[in-house]
């Protein structure tokens, strides 16, 4: 494994926001300044480490250099806090919109709203969302630049620097993935033929015994395709749009495998349900008629778990994509 030394973190932080016809020639740009810079604190007696990390501190911020070779200006009210609301903005943009989307729509589906109300209902909510997030956090930052405060400024320091990102396709990826359908192919054919519950001495599958064959065939023929994904990938090396196209495709087709076995009520096997009622007693039956209004307890468990496969595809899908993204510009 090759060692990223600061100068090149330092660089690969700095072109990543400009233009990819401008990068190379900033890279050369900043590697023979920075090369000279160094060499001349080495003559001066200064150790390589020490040279290198002041060179680049006073260099200052990657964000605020790549504004000055793109001439873009980092002004919100004025330059002191741009970068900082900007990151501090990003960030939230990409995490509270998805949760209020996905708390709002998990309520108002446990709730059995139609589906129009609950599409409608959610995007409104995440709309208001994300208004409230760009009005209050500028506003504070405003605040800030207009009363002149220093308090929340740091001082921009080598150890910012972002880690080397991974593009995803290397060998422990591979064996990750191939670790993970190995193990699920094994949790398919356990539950089938010897049972995660057993029941007075006999196996009682927690899948509907009734998908096999054509429907768990199916999700057979997903699990191999993603194998072979895997393999592919790693070979070439690197993701790409296509790959990232191969892997959405995938992921929609087991969530769509998934979701409609489930909301159907074919996915999980009915004797098990009848089980697990049955042992849960008047404890259970009571719970079941406190939710009877959103369909009882299993349903909102059903609620639960499609939208939980439903998180992990969509991450696995935009994760995709973010690779893909990553290796083009790089």
């Amino acid at each position: 494994m090759t060692t990223t030394t600061l100068t090149e973190r330092y660089i690969s932080a700095t072109i990543r926001s400009l233009p990819p016809e401008a990068q190379g020639d900033v890279r050369a740009e900043l590697e023979a300044s920075i090369a000279d810079a160094v060499e001349a604190r080495l003559e001066q007696g200064e150790a390589p480490e020490a040279a290198e990390r002041a060179v680049l501190t006073e260099l200052g911020d990657p964000g605020a250099l790549a504004a000055g070779y793109a001439d873009r200006p980092l002004y919100l009210i004025g330059p002191r806090y741009y970068l900082m609301w900007w990151r501090l903005l990003k960030l939230l943009l990409l995490i509270v919109p998805v949760c209020v989307f996905g708390a709002v729509a998990l309520g108002q589906v446990i709730s059995a709203a139609p589906v129009g109300e609950v599409i409608s209902t959610s995007i409104l909510a995440t709309g208001g969302a994300i208004l409230h997030i760009c009005f209050w956090t500028t506003l504070v930052f405003v605040i800030l630049e207009r009363s002149g405060s220093t308090a929340a400024l740091t001082e921009w320091n080598v150890d910012q620097l972002p880690e080397p990102a991974q593009d995803g396709a290397g060998r422990s990826e591979l064996i990750a993935s191939l670790v993970f359908l190995g193990i699920s192919v094994g949790a398919l054919l356990w539950d089938r033929f010897r049972g995660f519950v057993q029941v007075d001495g006999q196996a009682l599958p927690i899948l509907d015994p009734d998908l096999w064959p054509w429907g768990i065939g199916v999700l057979l023929l997903i699990i191999v395709a993603e194998a072979v994904f895997a393999v592919v990938l790693f070979r070439a090396g690197r993701w790409s749009p296509r790959s990232a196209v191969v892997n959405t495709i995938l992921a929609v087709a087991f969530l769509a495998w998934a979701l409609v076995l489930l909301f159907t009520g074919e996915l999980v096997n009915p004797d098990f349900l009848a089980h697990v009622e049955a042992a849960g007693g008047e404890g259970f039956a009571a719970g079941q008629a406190g939710a009877a209004d959103e369909g009882g307890v299993f349903r909102i468990l059903a609620v639960l778990l499609g939208f939980g496969v439903a998180a992990g595809v969509g991450w696995d899908i935009v994760d995709g994509w973010r690779k893909a993204a990553r290796a083009r510009r790089g």
